[in-house]
C-alpha cells in the first residue's frame, strides 16, 4: 500500500505562494530603503541590510518557483513529486546568506582597521528605525503563516526577515549610542561604531543560516530522522508481536515536508493472510498507528516470506 499527498496540498502551496509574493514586494521596498538610507547616512551597516534584503528577494523568487512546481504534485519524470526541491532551496538559501554575513564581517574588519568613518546620525537613526519596524512586522506575520501551513520555505523567509530586523535594531542602537557620545570625552569612538556594529551583526546572524543550511542538507542527503525511525520501530515491533509475524525491516526519510516510510513484513511461507480486504485491514492498522492519514506522508507496506525482499 502506498499513500501519497492529499489534494489539499495544492491549496496549501497556493496560500504559500500568495504569502511569498507579498514578501517579495515588501523585500524590494526594504532593499530600496536600505540602499537609499545607507548612502544617505553613509552607513555600511544600513547598506548591508539593503544588500541582505536584495539577496533575500532572489531566494524568495526561487522559493516561489519551487512552490509552483510542488503544487503540481508529480510529473512523468518526477513521479514522487517535487518535494525534494524544498530542502535544496533551504540549503542553498542558508549557504548564500552565510556568505553574505561573512562578506559583511570582512568589510567591517577592513573598515575598523582603516580608522572607521563618519556617518550622518540623524538620517541613519530614522532609516534604521523604519527598517526595523518593517522587518520585524514581516517576520511575525510570515512566521504565523509558516506555522499554520507547516512550510519550510516560509520558515526560511521568516528567519531572513527576523535577521534583517535584528540587524536594523542593532544599527538603531549604534546610532543612539553615537548621539549620546557626541560632544563628550569619548567622541573619537564614533567613527568606529558603524563597522563595529556591522561586525557584531554579521557574527550574531551567521549561526542562523548556517544551522538552517545544515538541517536542510541532512534532508537532501536523506539522513533518517531519529524521531520518525523510533516511532516506526515501536509501532512495528508491537504489530509483529501481536500478529506473530517473523519480523520486519523499515526505511524512513524526510524530504522537505514529506515523510517517506517503507516497511517490509516477513512472514512464514505457510502463513495465511486471508483476503485482500484482510491484508488491507492489516495495513490500515499500521497506517493508523503512524498517523499517515494526516497528509504529507508516503507509506509503503508489503508482506513477503522471502528474507531477500526485506
Amino acid at each position: 500500500m502506498a499513500t501519497g499527498p492529499p489534494t489539499n496540498q495544492m491549496t496549501s502551496t497556493r496560500q504559500e505562494q500568495r504569502v511569498l509574493k507579498l514578501s517579495i514586494a515588501a523585500t524590494v521596498m526594504v532593499a530600496a530603503i536600505g540602499f537609499f538610507g545607507g548612502m544617505l547616512a553613509r552607513s555600511q551597516a544600513i547598506l548591508f541590510d539593503g544588500i541582505y534584503s536584495l539577496v533575500d528577494v532572489a531566494l524568495t523568487l526561487v522559493a516561489l518557483a519551487v512552490l509552483r512546481l510542488m503544487a503540481r504534485e508529480q510529473s512523468p519524470r518526477f513521479q514522487y513529486g517535487f518535494w525534494h526541491l524544498e530542502p535544496m532551496v533551504e540549503a542553498l538559501g542558508g549557504a548564500i546568506l552565510s556568505l553574505a554575513c561573512i562578506y559583511a564581517l570582512a568589510n567591517a574588519v577592513i573598515g575598523f582597521s582603516d580608522g572607521g568613518h563618519e556617518t550622518r546620525l540623524g538620517p541613519g537613526l530614522l532609516w534604521a528605525g523604519l527598517l526595523a519596524v518593517v522587518d520585524l512586522a514581516m517576520a511575525v506575520w510570515i512566521s504565523r503563516h509558516a506555522r499554520r501551513l507547516q512550510s519550510g520555505l516560509l520558515r526560511l523567509d521568516a528567519r531572513a526577515w527576523l535577521l534583517t530586523g535584528l540587524m536594523s535594531l542593532a544599527v538603531v542602537l549604534s546610532f543612539a549610542i553615537a548621539l549620546a557620545l557626541r560632544g563628550g570625552a569619548h567622541e573619537h569612538w564614533i567613527p568606529y561604531l558603524d563597522p563595529l556594529v556591522l561586525a557584531c551583526i554579521a557574527l550574531a546572524t551567521l549561526p542562523v543560516p548556517l544551522l538552517g543550511a545544515w538541517k536542510a542538507a541532512r534532508e537532501v542527503l536523506q539522513v533518517a530522522p531519529s524521531e520518525l525511525d523510533q516511532l516506526v520501530q515501536q509501532v512495528m515491533q508491537a504489530f509483529v508481536a501481536k500478529h506473530q509475524f517473523e519480523g520486519f525491516t523499515s526505511h524512513v526519510a524526510k524530504i522537505g515536508r514529506m515523510q517517506f516510510v517503507e516497511i517490509h513484513i516477513l512472514t512464514r511461507p505457510d502463513t495465511q493472510l486471508g483476503s485482500i480486504g484482510d491484508v488491507d485491514r492489516l495495513r490500515d492498522e499500521v497506517a493508523s498507528q503512524l498517523d499517515s492519514r494526516s497528509g504529507r506522508f508516503w507509506l509503503t507496506i508489503d508482506f513477503t516470506s522471502d528474507p531477500a525482499w526485506t
